[in-house]
């Protein structure tokens, strides 16, 4: 991650240093913020990669030695379809229909995608007793 966090550096000092001119020479504080935040989306990219590098080391795709196996994880859970991608897509689908034609549907839809949001995050929940 070292050599991502050093480009993406250069990316951050590219719109640092074009910010300036820009702020000097136009009017236009709209393109000045765009760019200020430009450059500090960079740098916190670049400062997360460079402590991911602190903390971990050199990954094996950044070696010439590394292999496969030594990235990849396990591989034992495979889920079932499930129901649950149709009613939340369903859900979102009716509430933005819902913007357009009434509350009444727009609220049907939220209701939809919620039960269908709920039922992916407790898809797999045990009730052990």
């Amino acid at each position: 991650m070292k050599t991502e966090a050093v480009i993406f550096s250069g990316v951050a000092l590219f719109f640092g240093g074009v910010t300036v001119p820009y702020a000097v020479y136009s009017a236009d504080p709209a393109g000045t913020a765009a760019l200020v935040i430009a450059c500090l989306m960079a740098l916190l990219i670049a400062f997360f990669l460079a402590v991911q590098y602190l903390r971990g080391g050199r990954r094996p795709e950044d070696r010439r030695s590394g292999e496969i196996s030594e990235r990849g994880g396990p591989l034992d859970f495979f889920p079932p379809g499930s129901p649950w991608p149709p009613v939340t897509a369903l859900g979102v689908t009716l509430a933005a229909a819902g913007v357009v034609l009434g509350l009444w549907l727009f609220l049907i839809g939220l209701g939809l995608t919620a039960g269908g949001v709920g039922g992916f995050a407790f898809q797999y929940a045990r009730m052990d007793d």
